[in-house]
């Protein structure tokens, strides 16, 4: 049965509608993997000469301090990118498959997961310096890395059962935030609880056997969880909410536009998906911080400032922006079958994202306090989003044909089938050339003259709106039909 599910997982790539952008993006993804190795290899060996040569300190003393940090953010990146393969069941349901096995098969997969891998490229060069370097115990450090494992693939099967249960994810996050800023500010060092703990792995062998039986608890947990919620009626069937009944009516002044505008907002507020691209939005405004600060000096360049001000001015536009038409995937065909002005529909996603980067730019006034070039970058930014990247976004969007799942908040910060080589070629302008064109103005006569360059290169672009519309307009009519053909795919 393994083999004839692993014959339906290949078929099901080869034989998919996006084959080819599949098929490029698992050569970038491969790759991407490969620099992560290499990044985590150095980093463990990196780590071990830090803490002994630099810091001072017992090495494996250091690394059991914080190691429950790395343990929560693994988490963190679980729940956000790592993507459940729940959707493949439902094309065996009603076939004459045992459910212990179509269970047993999906949970292996996420045993398998990079996400599970990439940790023992850190761990395994950390315990061989710790061996090799440090003359520890052999016995003492195999146990250690065994709980370790243990520990990790317990975090797998805990986003397994949290999958669908944000509040909860939410909750918890937020109190380890809360402890870890007390721990910051040496009001409260929760670590001195969970130091103990991860150093008796090490100091009691026979200990490493607990994180290992924890995972196979937390297996059969999940398993029960699946098996019991393996129904089309039941644990696979989209569930249904009630909503009450909004007064948007203020929308009305924008005319013909309110009803789309009208239709995107409640799509915000009801939405995962739609939910943490406006949240990600939000965290952007904090991302000028890396360059005001100094915190990464590579950051430290005179045009980063302009980056740094299109992220936090633009945080809509990247998050919200690039999934446009996606967002209405699951009526599109319907909604083009209607008498409705595709102007219309493409001039309300851009008045949203001009509301939305005003508003944000409006709460980012803060940055003033850096110093006026610190806020000049992100208002130029602004600017220039709502001039030039609002079109570019929009003229992407007709190549952007996936269908987004609302109900998921899986791969929210990028969409796999979203990616193709023409949504990514329209993606360099938006940041390359305005930091070309700064660097210009910067370099030639001074940081104010960089900063109206990039403000009149906006400018430029509202003035000749109507004539970047009617090409995007044209572009999308031409597209129109990929497009419903595209977001009927169920592959």
């Amino acid at each position: 049965m393994l083999k004839h599910f692993l014959n339906l997982q290949w078929k099901s790539f080869f034989r998919a509608a996006s084959f080819k952008t599949n098929l490029v993006l698992k050569i970038f993804m491969f790759f991407g993997a490969i620099y992560m190795i290499f990044v985590m290899i150095g980093s463990g060996i990196g780590t071990y000469y830090f803490i002994d040569e630099k810091i001072k300190m017992p090495v494996l003393e250091v690394i059991n301090k914080f190691l429950v940090y790395w343990l929560i953010i693994d988490l963190a990146i679980r729940y956000f990118f790592q993507k459940m393969p729940v959707l493949n069941i439902k094309p065996l349901i009603h076939l004459p498959v045992k459910k212990n096995k179509i269970v047993n098969f999906t949970l292996g997969k996420t045993t398998l997961s990079f996400f599970n891998i990439y940790h023992a490229f850190y761990f395994i060069p950390l315990s061989v310096m710790m061996l090799t370097k440090g003359n520890l115990p052999f016995l003492n450090v195999m146990s250690w890395h065994i709980a370790i494992i243990g520990l990790i693939y317990c975090n797998n099967f805990i986003n397994v059962l949290i999958n669908n249960k944000d509040i909860l994810f939410y909750s918890l996050i937020t109190i380890l935030l809360a402890l870890a800023g007390l721990q910051y500010y040496h009001i409260f060092d929760f670590t001195i609880y969970t130091e103990p703990l991860f150093h008796l792995f090490y100091n009691n062998p026979a200990t490493a056997l607990i994180p290992i039986l924890a995972a196979f608890i937390l297996y059969f947990f999940s398993f029960k969880y699946f098996k019991k919620n393996l129904y089309l009626d039941e644990g696979l069937s989209t569930k249904k909410e009630d909503v009450t009944v909004e007064d948007l009516s203020w929308l009305d002044r924008f005319g013909s536009l309110s009803v789309f505008l009208k239709n995107d907002i409640k799509l915000i507020k009801r939405n995962k998906r739609a939910k943490t691209a406006v949240l990600m939005s939000i965290l952007f405004i904090f991302y000028g911080f890396l360059f005001i600060t100094g915190s990464i000096e590579a950051y430290e360049g005179p045009t980063w400032r302009i980056f740094a001000g299109l992220f936090v001015s633009g945080g809509f536009l990247f998050s919200f922006g690039q999934f446009v038409p996606s967002w209405d995937s699951s009526y599109y065909p319907l909604m083009m079958s209607q008498n409705i002005k595709y102007r219309d529909y493409l001039l309300s996603k851009w008045y949203l994202i001009v509301i939305a980067t005003v508003v944000t730019t409006i709460i980012a006034s803060f940055y003033l306090y850096f110093g006026w070039e610190a806020y000049a970058a992100i208002l130029t930014g602004a600017i220039f989003n709502i001039g030039v990247n609002g079109y570019l976004v929009l003229l992407a969007g007709a190549y952007t044909r996936t269908p987004i799942d609302l109900t998921s908040n899986k791969n929210a910060f990028g969409n796999k089938q979203a990616f193709n080589l023409k949504t990514m070629l329209l993606t360099l302008p938006k940041i390359a050339l305005p930091m070309i064109i700064y660097a210009i103005g910067h370099y030639t006569i001074g940081p104010a003259a960089g900063f109206i360059l990039v403000a009149l290169t906006g400018l430029f672009g509202l003035l000749f709106r109507n004539f970047f519309f009617n090409k995007i307009e044209s572009l999308y009519k031409t597209e129109k039909y990929k497009a419903i053909a595209a977001y009927k795919e169920k592959n």
